[in-house]
């Protein structure tokens, strides 16, 4: 099959063209959003990934950087494509892309489906104090993540303290066994398994508010708080919280007695392993 690749990063690109080739396919042109949503302002670094996206290239393959999604059904049917493959885009692809291929689009999430659906489905794994999280691939729809189920697998533990480069890294593996799995069968017009409808949660943006820790919420509730935004910033930062009258980022929380601060939440004490001061600036 002759496949367009549509990824957030040069790893993610590599990932998919990696796979896709040692199955036998064909990637012919690579797709990258710079922006969050169709027509909004580039992203904070959004250059130095293009370009080490373009540094990764092979010979002759295009890298498309669309702004807005007017154009995006022409520019992919001008590759006469069978199949889409996307792992990490933020937009929701218009319905006329995903009939621009012969077979249509698959898409790469970060969750048991149907559970998290949409763009932070790890983040709000960690939130809710899952154990484990997994991969799924599936057929893209008009809906985000809503295709009929490719593969899946889970398995992938969320540690208390979960790393981010290690995580992303046994994703990857469960990426490696599942998608050649799914190319199978798109190929061979497989509609996939059926997601239950009634089972479905969405994982969208987390809310303003979730950035400031409220000590009336329960121990676990606030623990995870600070699991979470520590991990959607790669270990560099965490919610601000008042303790003893001063503004902290709280970094790490303990719901074990353990070195630190002692903070009664609404339920019973965590302990405050790790915060940095709150600068001026940020106040």
């Amino acid at each position: 099959m002759r496949i367009l690749l549509i990824s957030y990063s040069a790893q993610g690109f590599a990932l998919l063209r990696g796979v896709c080739e040692r199955a036998g396919h064909v990637p012919v042109a690579c797709l990258h959003a710079r922006s969050l949503r169709p027509g909004g302002p580039t992203r904070s670094g959004a250059g130095a990934v293009v370009g080490e996206i373009v540094d990764a290239l092979p010979d002759g393959m295009d890298l498309l950087v669309p702004g807005r999604k007017a154009m995006l059904p022409h520019l992919v049917e001008g590759y006469r494509a069978d199949l889409i493959v996307c792992y990490g885009f933020p937009w929701k692809l218009p319905e006329a892309v995903l009939r621009a291929t012969r077979l249509g689009a698959v898409n790469v999430h970060t969750s048991l489906l149907p559970r998290y659906r949409g763009p932070l489905p790890v983040n709000w794994a960690i939130r809710n104090g899952d154990r484990e999280t997994g991969v799924s691939v599936h057929w893209m729809e008009s809906e985000f993540d809503s295709g009929g189920i490719l593969a899946q697998e889970g398995g992938i533990m969320l540690a208390d303290d979960v790393v981010p480069p290690l995580l992303w890294e046994e994703v990857d593996r469960s990426v490696e066994r599942l998608l050649p799995v799914a190319l199978a069968g798109a190929a061979a017009g497989s509609p996939g398994s059926l997601q239950d409808e009634g089972a479905a949660t969405y994982a969208g943006w987390m809310e303003p508010g979730f950035s400031r820790i409220d000590w009336g919420h329960g121990r676990e509730t606030v623990h995870n708080q600070v699991r979470a935004v520590r991990f959607g910033s790669s270990g560099r930062s965490g919610p601000v919280a008042v303790v003893a009258g001063r503004p902290l980022r709280v970094l790490r929380t303990s719901l074990r007695p353990a070195d630190g601060t002692e903070v009664v939440c609404g339920d019973g004490p965590v302990w405050i392993t790790e915060s940095v001061p709150v600068t001026d600036s940020e106040t």
